[in-house]
């Protein structure tokens, strides 16, 4: 994000937040960036969401940002990760948010979607990059008739893009993943879907109207 722009996104203020923010820089845990951040926000807001799945926890990052958006909010997060669980439901409870946030501890490919309550106004899925395929199918016959999914780092800093040389092989698969899941949403014929350089690259679906 533009450093001039930064300065007028104002994101959330909370002791949890800062606190996260420094966990996600020591431990390497991955994050959403701030410019992505302030726009899934904005979305939360513009849609006026309240029921809100998201296939990803790690630390509890932005399920607690969405959280804090509206005391009406409920959020349901899956997540795999022991030591991730652990710590998200460490910052939940630290943030007051127990009640609003479901945290379920396994992974989203195996999760029983009769668990769930369904009819979600937003699906955020930033998980495994190589699952989103099967993520998006699963999940998304749960979404709202109105409701929109939002999927992050579909740019992979640049790499899928081909801005940056990959040697790694198994780097260079995991970006192939991602640019084959990009064309297949694209070309998905029952939702409609806007690609977005914002972040670490966005994309915005919503069902087709029949």
């Amino acid at each position: 994000m533009s450093n001039y722009f930064q300065t007028f996104n104002q994101l959330p203020i909370h002791p949890i937040i800062t606190k996260m923010r420094e966990i996600a820089y020591h431990q390497q845990v991955p994050i959403i960036n701030d410019e992505g951040l302030a726009f899934l926000l904005f979305l939360v807001k513009t849609i006026k969401a309240k029921r809100i799945l998201e296939i990803g926890t790690a630390i509890g990052f932005s399920a607690i940002h969405m959280a804090l958006v509206d005391e009406a909010i409920h959020l349901e997060t899956i997540e795999r990760d022991p030591v991730l669980v652990e710590q998200a439901i460490t910052h939940i409870q630290e943030a007051n948010l127990a009640s609003q946030i479901t945290l379920i501890p396994e992974d989203a490919l195996l999760v029983d979607v009769q668990q769930l309550k369904g009819n979600y106004d937003l699906i955020f899925i930033d998980a495994a990059k190589a699952q989103y395929q099967k993520f998006f199918t699963k999940y998304a016959p749960l979404l709202a008739s109105s409701g929109i999914i939002v999927c992050d780092n579909l740019l992979f800093h640049g790499l899928v893009a081909g801005e940056k040389e990959i040697e790694s092989k198994n780097l260079r698969h995991l970006v192939e993943k991602i640019d084959t899941f990009n064309k297949w949403l694209t070309s998905n014929p029952d939702y409609d879907t806007t690609f977005l350089a914002i972040g670490d690259g966005m994309a915005v679906s919503t069902r087709c109207k029949r």
